[in-house]
């Protein structure tokens, strides 16, 4: 029996993060579900005004949005599920396709995170001196920074002029801005772990015995090292992907993230913020969602690394 054998047969064990993974994969239907919810149950778009409209709530017939600016709170039906926001738009709606959005970004920025973090970590911790010396000072710059800081500067940068690479052009308002910041950001957290692992394993005998036999650099890489770091890469990418979540919500809260009129959970939050206490579901829903999700992402996380780590009691049931 392999060892991905072996793991999950330890996973299908812990039944709590298999049902943490479940409510997060739950999560992911629903949002992938929302435009079926906007067109046949609500019958509206995320983006769509219905300050000056009506809605009837039992034998009441009431304001989307009051005269004070008070938007409706839950109706528990089609129409406005879970209330609406200030501008009279439907907040489930907005829930779903701002989903959407959070987990894209998330998606897209632990695969930047993960894929360049591998890259550096095993070129450095494969040749050390002089290219470890670069690529660690290089990661030591954006370390040094504290996550929220160095993404909301960048975010406001980009966002308000842009950014020319010359191979790549990121102008601002799209969603592939903030899944490229964070995929950066993050990149160190994957790095230095992958460079320790490859500074061990480099020296063994079996590395040795590939240079023996005359094979190069790259397969040595590909063919000895990688496949020795891929569990703590396994063990990382569920990690990765609650942290990008969150800082995509933080940085749509401060305006650096998503931005207008596209929803995500953090410009939800940040918008329901000017409605306390009177609104108070605006931010409660996607403060919930964003909390059940990034908290079924990490307690399945933690089941995988229990699974994979070869230090764990090893009992199989015959």
């Amino acid at each position: 029996m392999g060892p991905y054998q072996i793991a999950w047969r330890r996973l299908r064990r812990n039944r709590v993060a298999l049902a943490f993974g479940l409510l997060f994969v739950g999560i992911v239907v629903l949002c992938l579900l929302a435009p079926v919810y906007a067109s046949d149950i609500a019958h509206t778009t995320p983006s769509a005004n219905h300050e000056t409209e009506t809605v009837r709530i039992g034998s009441k017939t009431v304001d989307v949005v009051s005269l004070t600016g008070l938007p409706i709170g839950p109706t528990w039906h089609g129409r406005f599920f879970l209330g609406a926001d200030a501008e009279g738009r439907d907040v489930a709606v907005r829930l779903l396709y701002g989903g959407r959005n959070s987990l894209e970004i998330g998606a897209v920025a632990t695969l930047i995170t993960i894929i360049f973090g591998l890259l550096a970590g095993i070129v450095a911790g494969y040749f050390r001196g002089f290219t470890d010396g670069v690529i660690s000072r290089v990661l030591e710059v954006i370390w040094a920074y504290p996550v929220i800081v160095f993404g909301a500067a960048v975010g406001v940068i980009v966002n308000v002029g842009g950014l020319n690479l010359g191979f790549v052009k990121l102008t601002g308002g799209t969603l592939l801005v903030p899944a490229i910041i964070i995929g950066i950001v993050y990149i160190p957290y994957v790095a230095r772990p992958v460079r320790g692992k490859v500074l061990s394993v480099r020296g063994l005998d079996f590395v040795d015995a590939a240079r023996q036999q005359g094979l190069g650099h790259m397969r040595i890489m590909v063919g000895e090292i990688l496949p020795n770091v891929t569990t703590l890469a396994i063990v990382m990418i569920p990690l990765q992907l609650a942290q990008s979540i969150l800082l995509e919500a933080a940085l749509s809260f401060l305006g650096a993230g998503v931005q207008p009129p596209s929803p995500s959970w953090g410009t939800m939050i940040g918008d329901g913020t000017r409605l306390i206490p009177g609104a108070i579901h605006l931010t409660l829903v996607p403060g919930t969602m964003l909390v059940l999700c990034v908290l079924g992402i990490n307690i399945f996380g933690d089941g995988v690394r229990d699974a994979l780590d070869p230090r764990a009691k090893l009992r199989i049931e015959p």
